[in-house]
């Protein structure tokens, strides 16, 4: 039986304060959708107890809402991130252990930087490489050893989607797929895109959904910890 001391009653939000202990990953706040109200109540409370607290599409609208409580709070236009986290230390050059984020143009990388702002507040070591679809695919080939020695990839792709298929023909390690809804009317707010990772030939890829570059940072976190296991 789960005790209620697992998590905080809040009346409109019950903050899951057992989840980290559980699974390794703190509660992110998933902010779209939430009144300014139940947001500031929610980041004043998580803070407090972690001092840290972290979450995905906010609006600018809501970073000023939580920002008049928590003055320290960081708001990122680009991928819409809102956190307030402690400073910490600088990755080092030579680190070895550390995943890729990849697109394939300049209009995914709000989905890619939800990736890995993700991946980099759960304490991973993110490498990103911008730009490199497939009609120019000597871009990313040019990557190839850094792409190799990557703990896990994460390809991020709107339009067809081919990005992630090129990548896991090159690759040992695992590739994390993310379609994004850029495209044309064909590709139908990111379904072709996502039809494509899913039905792709090379192996070793996983697919999360539309736009969910939280769901890519947060897999490949799991899969950059279980390798530095060994």
């Amino acid at each position: 039986m789960v005790s209620k001391s697992s998590y905080e009653e809040m009346e409109f939000a019950k903050l899951d304060t057992d989840r980290e202990s559980r699974t390794g990953f703190p509660e992110v706040v998933f902010c779209e959708g939430k009144t300014d109200k139940h947001l500031v109540e929610i980041y004043k409370r998580l803070y407090k107890n972690d001092g840290q607290v972290f979450g995905t599409r906010a609006s600018q609208h809501q970073y000023e809402e939580v920002k008049r409580v928590l003055p320290n709070v960081e708001y990122d236009e680009v991928s819409r991130i809102l956190k307030s986290v402690p400073a910490k230390s600088e990755k080092k050059e030579n680190d070895k252990d550390y995943i890729v984020v990849c697109t394939g143009g300049t209009a995914d990388i709000p989905v890619a930087e939800e990736a890995a702002q993700t991946a980099e507040y759960f304490g991973t070591t993110v490498v990103r490489i911008y730009d490199v679809g497939v009609s120019g695919i000597h871009r990313v080939l040019s990557k190839q050893d850094v792409l190799r020695n990557a703990n896990c990839v994460i390809a991020v792709a709107g339009m067809e989607g081919a990005l992630a298929s090129v990548i896991g023909g090159l690759v040992s390690n695992p590739v994390v797929a993310v379609p994004t809804s850029v495209g044309y009317g064909a590709s139908f707010g990111g379904m072709s895109a996502l039809l494509t990772m899913i039905n792709s030939c090379a192996n070793g890829i996983t697919v999360v959904n539309i736009d969910n570059g939280y769901g890519a940072g947060y897999v490949a976190t799991q899969i950059d910890r279980l390798a530095k296991r060994r």
